[in-house]
């Protein structure tokens, strides 16, 4: 099967449902919650060096490697969450983006991480005693990447989901109804970082080698114009957003525009991605499948007291 499959394309497939998966998580931060996240690629590099650390220096099993990165981001994320809760909206972008600096700055020059050189020779995983590669390697990552659309629709369409909308419209309200605005902040900062170290995990198995360079501003960048295009609040709107916006860059190559410089591919990329977030801005503020049924959410919870089980989400 590998054989009979140019590696080129699943190579394509695989960074795509990887960069999803990344994408899910900052949808749930800051389409589901409200909580504008500017760094979410610190979290994508502390999965990744979890994983990498624990398999090449601790020579753990790539499989419990992998769950403990996991694990490892979904508590660091939560903490990083606690500075977040006195600031809101541009504040709370400029915290998010301040610590996913510190966080960069600090996998370049740590020991551990292994400075500017970074970690090579990551292993990937293996089942009963065959490498999951190529192929393989696309089918389990698909596995995890419906498991994870599956649990956010689960969390977004219970009490919990419903919470998160109406914080996103009004904390204060929030707060007004006895909602524990803390609890729920911090949690969806914690689970959104758990995806984003479930995607760094899987890409450091992937690739074999991590950086620094890998998991910088730019990254969070990208995935936030990929989300907010897709549709803030929507999980349809990742799956496309992510999908698009991934795909482009990869058909300019394939096929070899001549008006296209390869070399400057990256820049153009850029470009291309700041240019649609200022139309979708100006013409589409919800994204594509954006939906704004969460104040519908939040006025059936006033109205009720408490959040409703019937209120209107958005999925």
């Amino acid at each position: 099967m590998d054989v009979l499959i140019n590696p080129y394309y699943v190579d394509i497939i695989v960074f795509l449902i990887i960069y999803i998966v990344l994408g899910l998580g900052l949808n749930l931060i800051t389409g589901f919650a409200g909580q504008v996240s500017l760094g979410h690629a610190a979290f994508f590099g502390i999965g990744a060096y979890s994983s990498a650390i624990l398999s090449t220096k601790a020579d753990l099993n790539p499989w419990l490697a992998i769950l403990l990165a996991i694990v490892i981001t979904f508590i660091i994320s939560a903490i990083l969450g606690l500075p977040s809760l006195r600031v809101r909206e541009d504040f709370l972008a400029i915290t998010t983006l301040g610590m996913g600096l510190i966080i960069q700055s600090f996998f370049k020059n740590a020991s551990i991480t292994g400075g500017a050189y970074g970690i090579d020779m990551i292993p990937p995983p293996a089942l009963f005693g065959v490498k999951l590669e190529n192929v393989s390697y696309l089918v389990f990552i698909l596995m995890v990447m419906l498991i994870g659309i599956y649990a956010i629709r689960k969390m977004t369409q219970s009490r919990i989901g419903r919470t998160w909308m109406v914080i996103r419209e009004d904390d204060i309200v929030a707060q007004s109804m006895g909602i524990n605005t803390t609890y729920y902040k911090v949690l969806v900062f914690a689970i959104g970082g758990a995806y984003a170290g479930a995607a760094g995990a899987l890409f450091a198995h992937k690739v074999t080698y991590i950086s620094s360079d890998s998991f910088g501003f730019s990254i969070s960048a990208t995935i936030l114009s990929m989300v907010v295009i897709g549709g803030l609040g929507s999980i349809r709107g990742t799956l496309f957003g992510v999908t698009v916006l991934y795909l482009l860059p990869e058909l300019f190559r394939l096929f070899q525009f001549t008006f296209i410089d390869l070399k400057y591919l990256d820049m153009y990329k850029m470009m291309l991605y700041g240019l649609l977030m200022v139309v979708m801005m100006r013409y589409q503020p919800n994204g594509i499948f954006g939906k704004k049924g969460a104040k519908k959410v939040m006025g059936k919870s006033i109205r009720k007291k408490k959040t409703a089980k019937g209120g209107e989400h958005v999925a």
